[in-house]
């Protein structure tokens, strides 16, 4: 015959089952918890991804032609901006502007504006909107909106070139001038929603 297990010899069975149950159920409290914030993290960072990293591309653009001359314009319909710059004896334009739902890019020699349309550009991102706007002296402030409704901005100082409004760039006003002894932009940025 079997001998009556006693009330020592349960709890002692008991307690460490019930111990394991709690410490699996807050181990799984945890690791859901923690699966939330990375999606909500990553769900963040790929709505502001577009607007953010359009203001960077553009920045960029800028330091490189700060040497050049840098202007806000419209190009076929669109606010863009424009940065010429001189190789060999011919001047060459870069357009940054938005259209067909992208940014975009296109890089032409001067004077041939006529012969290109917006979408003749290079796609660089997918954005909904792109404004730039002339925001102070030599200084430019830009903003995007992603698709997802997602707006960042930026400013970016025009230091060792010059910065021209509405595209008045002619043949005697090519020379890049000399208003900082620095020859540096600066650029500030934030970004966030609406």
């Amino acid at each position: 015959m079997r001998k009556p297990v006693s009330k020592n010899r349960q709890i002692e069975f008991v307690f460490p089952v019930m111990i394991f149950f709690a410490f699996t159920l807050s181990a799984l409290i945890v690791i859901l918890f923690a699966a939330q914030v990375y999606q909500r993290t990553v769900a963040d960072a790929a709505m502001n991804y577009n607007a953010n990293t359009s203001l960077s591309y553009i920045r960029e653009k800028i330091h490189q032609h700060d040497n050049g001359r840098i202007g806000v314009t419209t190009f076929d319909g669109s606010k863009a901006v424009v940065m010429k710059e001189k190789f060999g004896d011919d001047w060459y334009a870069t357009y940054i502007y938005a259209a067909n739902g992208a940014l975009r890019e296109l890089f032409i020699k001067d004077g041939m504006e006529a012969n290109f349309t917006a979408s003749s550009g290079q796609a660089i991102l997918e954005i909904a909107d792109f404004n730039v706007e002339v925001a102070g002296d030599r200084l430019l402030s830009f903003s995007c909106t992603d698709n997802d409704g997602q707006t960042a901005t930026a400013r970016v100082g025009v230091y060792a070139g010059d910065l021209v409004v509405d595209n008045s760039f002619t043949e005697s006003s090519k020379t890049p001038g000399t208003a900082a002894a620095t020859g540096q932009s600066t650029d500030t940025s934030t970004g966030g929603t609406p």
